[in-house]
């Protein structure tokens, strides 16, 4: 990525940073190769994390004090001497990657706005997880937005988007980690356009068709249970959406199974819907009501994630049919 020169506007621009773990920093570095002016990075305070419970920084931090940048760790958003120090920055414009709602205080301080990166194709996929319900859907392409933050959460109006496919196969992790690069370079298109005065603004609701509305909320431990009466491709879908976290789950011998990775294998059959098939050495599957499940990546309950051979080369299941 090629750095402005010493006097274009996008590196006039006082520009103050919020974000937190690993998928905001590949979008920091971005602004920073790109030359422009960060005059501060607002994290989340240090956490004690492990076994040993020893304070933890956020990816957003480490990367930030690599680089020498000016950081700011508020307990709480609406502290007055927060409030404070961020309107001593004078920013011309904040942007916001994987960062907390903010209240309207800091998203209407500067003057140019809070620009926030979100993992979807706005209108579709508003929430606090749109990879996972991009790839849970079965969606054949996702993308990313930059838009201007208003009151209602991940309704402002729309600045650039671009897309990108979903591979039939494809974890959210693995969507997640494409998307990060991606993200990072709309940023810099943004806020190029944004200094540049080239950029306009499309209010989200000349975009919306409410029937066809697709929403993106929390996933809880609750929501990962694998429905195993559903459709093949359903399940195969609803697997790699929720792989790595917070994984798909089901059981085998009374004992939680989390499901990483799997393939569907369409069959007719006429065996029970959930019933668990083994050869002991290379396949695990389960049956659907269209053919199998295989799984090929998964965690059983108190022991280390592993494929599927690895797994049942020390596990004999006591409710599996044994094939050859």
């Amino acid at each position: 990525m090629n750095n402005p020169t010493a006097n274009s506007p996008m590196q006039a621009l006082r520009i103050i940073f919020m974000g937190t773990p690993e998928f905001a920093v590949a979008s920091l570095d971005a602004l920073v190769q790109a030359g422009c002016n960060i005059v501060g990075v607002i994290t989340a305070p240090d956490k004690p994390a492990g076994r040993g419970m020893k304070l933890t920084e956020s990816a957003v931090k480490k990367y930030a004090v690599e680089k020498a940048l000016h950081i700011l760790q508020p307990e709480k958003l609406k502290n007055p001497n927060f409030i404070a120090a961020l309107t001593a920055l004078n920013a011309d414009v904040q942007v916001v990657v994987a960062f907390r709602m903010l209240p309207e205080i800091v998203w209407n301080m500067p003057k140019l706005g809070t620009i926030n990166l979100h993992g979807s194709l706005l209108p579709q996929y508003r929430g606090a997880a749109p990879i996972h319900w991009a790839v849970i859907n079965g969606e054949a392409q996702t993308g990313v937005t930059t838009f201007k933050l208003q009151h209602a959460i991940d309704t402002g109006d729309i600045l650039l988007q671009k897309s990108f496919a979903i591979g039939n196969n494809e974890t959210t992790a693995e969507v997640h980690d494409r998307m990060k690069e991606i993200g990072a370079n709309l940023l810099v298109e943004t806020i190029k356009a944004i200094a540049e005065k080239t950029i306009q603004p499309m209010p989200q609701n000349e975009l919306i068709d409410l029937a066809n509305i697709k929403h993106a909320p929390k996933l809880f431990t609750e929501n990962c249970q694998i429905n195993w009466k559903q459709s093949a491709a359903s399940i195969h879908n609803f697997i790699r959406g929720l792989s790595p976290f917070p994984g798909a789950l089901s059981k085998v011998d009374d004992k939680i199974l989390k499901i990483y990775r799997s393939e569907k294998e369409m069959a007719t059959h006429t065996h029970a819907a959930g019933s668990i098939f083994t050869d002991s050495k290379q396949i695990l599957k389960f049956a659907v009501h269209d053919g199998y499940i295989h799984l090929l990546d998964l965690q059983l309950e108190g022991k280390k994630r592993m494929l599927v051979a690895d797994f049942l080369r020390g596990y004999r299941s006591t409710s599996a049919i044994v094939i050859d």
